[in-house]
């Protein structure tokens, strides 16, 4: 009997665009918004967070080398999606809207994000 394949569904909590809190980390408080999710990772690139510095040769004579610094991605487990609103960190939950489409909201604060 031929063995099945199982497919992986990765499915995130933050989305690109969104505006997220690091809630565990060296950059614990800080406030930034997701440039690029990584979802086979569960790893989210945030602006302004977990920089990393890069020392990058000179590739040609007389040039000189340079120290690189750019955002690396940390674990979505570590952000937590924030109202720019209210000024608070909150989980989310799925409900439906008026028009039945389902959407994330706030659960401090009950604002929908979608």
């Amino acid at each position: 009997m031929p063995k099945t394949q199982t497919v992986t569904r990765y499915k995130m909590h933050v989305k690109k665009g969104d505006t997220v809190q690091v809630i565990a980390g060296k950059d614990k408080g800080k406030v930034g918004e997701v440039l690029q999710t990584f979802p086979k990772e569960s790893k989210v690139l945030v602006r302004g967070v977990n920089f990393r510095t890069k020392h990058v040769k000179p590739q040609q004579e007389g040039e000189s080398g340079q120290i690189v610094t750019a955002e690396a991605p940390i674990h979505s487990s570590n952000v937590m999606l924030y109202s720019e609103k209210q000024k608070v960190a909150s989980r989310i939950s799925y409900t439906f809207n008026a028009d039945g489409r389902k959407v994330r909201m706030l659960k401090k604060t009950g604002e929908i994000i979608d």
